[in-house]
């Protein structure tokens, strides 16, 4: 596989990454093809090989991702639910339709490989971004109870969304989950 950083190596890479979201996304990954993705990269399909080695390779890079959740150490907490809605959200607000998110929470659900990298993605990076504040025990403990409230906002807003969720500030929004993110966080 191609590991080459020059800048046009670096842009047919995007666009075959954009072109796999785009495709794995409204298709699925049985129905989506390295050859429609390539087309829609305006490459040769060799070339999707070239940098991805098979379609398998492709989709794993696809939906590879990190939520941008930054270490919590230090936050009061009573403010830590409201911190961390707004820094889960705040990479989706950015996240296009064919964005690695979407995809990942879409494939998730008929995909047992993206359900696997989800799972594994919300425990490490969740886990790792409240340890500071709840500690290593607590925070692996939470993280479930946490990533389903998280999960369940996502789901509504970008995927389905479902008024007035999809409509509300994230601020607004933070302020109406706080209340039950507490609860997850709280110590049993």
């Amino acid at each position: 596989m191609e590991q080459s950083a020059s800048p046009r190596s670096q842009r047919t890479r995007e666009a075959i990454l954009y072109a796999a979201r785009v495709h794995f996304g409204s298709h699925g990954y049985q129905r989506a093809t390295i050859r429609a993705i390539a087309a829609t990269a305006a490459i040769d399909p060799s070339m999707v090989m070239r940098y991805f080695g098979s379609k398998e390779q492709l989709f794993d890079a696809a939906l590879d991702l990190d939520l941008r959740l930054p270490d919590l150490t230090g936050t009061p907490p009573e403010l830590l639910p409201h911190a961390l809605i707004t820094r889960f959200l705040a990479p989706w607000e950015n996240d296009t339709d064919e964005g690695s998110l979407r995809l990942l929470l879409r494939s998730a659900a008929t995909n047992e490989r993206a359900a696997e990298r989800l799972r594994r993605i919300l425990h490490e990076q969740l886990t790792s971004s409240l340890t500071g504040v709840l500690g290593a025990e607590r925070a692996a403990s939470s993280s479930g109870l946490v990533a389903a409230q998280l999960l369940g906002v996502a789901f509504a807003r970008y995927l389905l969304r479902l008024q007035p969720i999809a409509d509300l500030s994230v601020q607004a929004l933070a302020d109406l989950v706080a209340p039950s993110m507490r609860t997850a966080l709280a110590d049993p």
